[in-house]
């Protein structure tokens, strides 16, 4: 079994909690000099009835998903990481990461925070890193900040 990351894929959201995982990815990409892929999931679960009265909202987050991975992107190569690629994708984050992204990119790790955006879904369903953990066939790293 080999030893070190070659794919290292991190969720992040534009949370506090994410913001702490897309670090710790930089710093774990450094150590074993593998790709960064970060991923932004547009959780169109949430949103199915203001695209009744806003046709163009998908597109809006996707367009907002992108603008937030180019700053993760550009400050990734500020701090030497040189393979740094992005993902935007469109669902449930909890299915989303687990059964495409990583696939996709052929991870073998997947970062995350302990929360993200959505207190709600949180309460009734359980968290989106409790379902990555449970369900991700590669290693998982769950980032607490200093407030957890």
């Amino acid at each position: 079994m080999e030893m070190c990351y070659r794919h290292i894929l991190v969720a992040v959201d534009g949370s506090e909690p994410a913001e702490w995982a897309f670090r710790k990815g930089v710093e774990v990409a450094k150590r074993h000099d593998a790709t960064l892929h970060l991923v932004h999931v547009v959780d169109t679960s949430q949103y199915r009835g203001i695209q009744m009265y806003d046709i163009h909202f998908t597109e809006k987050a996707i367009n907002r998903a992108k603008e937030l991975l180019d700053g993760y992107v550009q400050e990734a190569k500020d701090k030497g990481i040189e393979k740094v690629e992005t993902l935007v994708e469109e669902g449930s984050p909890k299915v989303v990461i687990t059964k495409k992204a990583a696939k996709k990119t052929g991870s073998d790790l997947i970062i995350c925070g302990a929360t993200g955006v959505n207190a709600v879904e949180r309460m009734f369903l359980g968290s989106v890193s409790e379902h990555i953990t449970r369900h991700a066939e590669c290693d998982v790293l769950v980032v607490r900040t200093e407030k957890e």
